[in-house]
């Protein structure tokens, strides 16, 4: 099994990901849903999160190795980065999604310095709005951005025109088509649900509207 249908067969077995078709769950983007997938529900689970660390800390090694700094996206992004900037020896900061309202005011905590190579970690990406704030918090910080690598993906073409309109190359160890390969396997979905995913995942923005 490789690594995107292995940790598609960890979300599922650890009932990270949840159907909704009758009562669809809503997006900070404004979508109906039915499906919510919660990597950080993996945290609770030794062998998954293993697996993911080092999943993520091996795509960085081949596809950033310049990589100075390591940097999640609050909040799911930040127990993750944590885990693998400590797995590659690398600093570790995190970024708000907004200044913090008062103490300092910082919007990215942890020490970072002008020019540093960073990667970004983010648990999900559906059109990647939230997680391309992070990056022009960093930017405005001076950092440079190097990549973002996540661990799924709903694969929206949205996102593809989003990270390539800010020029982030994005790295995603699980997908979407992955998830539903093995929901079919482990007999997790039904032939209606099935369906009605198919439908969502051709236009989510309609969907259920």
């Amino acid at each position: 099994m490789n690594t995107s249908h292995k940790i598609a067969s960890y979300l599922l077995s650890t009932k990270a990901v949840k159907l909704s078709p009758e009562q669809p769950f809503k997006w900070s983007s404004g979508w109906n849903s039915p499906i919510y997938c919660d990597n950080r529900v993996t945290l609770s689970y030794p062998e998954a999160r293993t697996f993911i660390k080092k999943s993520l800390a091996k795509a960085i090694k081949k596809h950033f190795p310049d990589a100075e700094l390591i940097a999640g996206v609050a909040t799911a992004g930040i127990p993750q980065g944590a885990l693998v900037a400590e797995a590659l020896g690398l600093p570790f900061a995190y970024v708000r999604p907004k200044p913090k309202e008062h103490g300092m005011g910082n919007q990215i905590e942890g020490r970072i310095e002008k020019g540093q190579k960073v990667v970004v970690i983010e648990d999900l990406i559906s059109t990647g709005g939230s997680s391309l704030k992070a990056v022009d918090a960093l930017r405005d910080a001076g950092i440079e951005v190097v990549g973002m690598v996540a661990i799924f993906t709903y694969g929206f073409k949205v996102a593809d025109t989003n990270f390539a309109d800010k020029q982030v190359p994005l790295v995603t160890l699980s997908n979407y088509n992955a998830l539903i390969d093995e929901a079919i396997k482990q007999d997790y979905i039904s032939a209606e649900s099935l369906d009605s995913l198919k439908k969502w995942r051709r236009k989510p923005e309609t969907w259920g509207v």
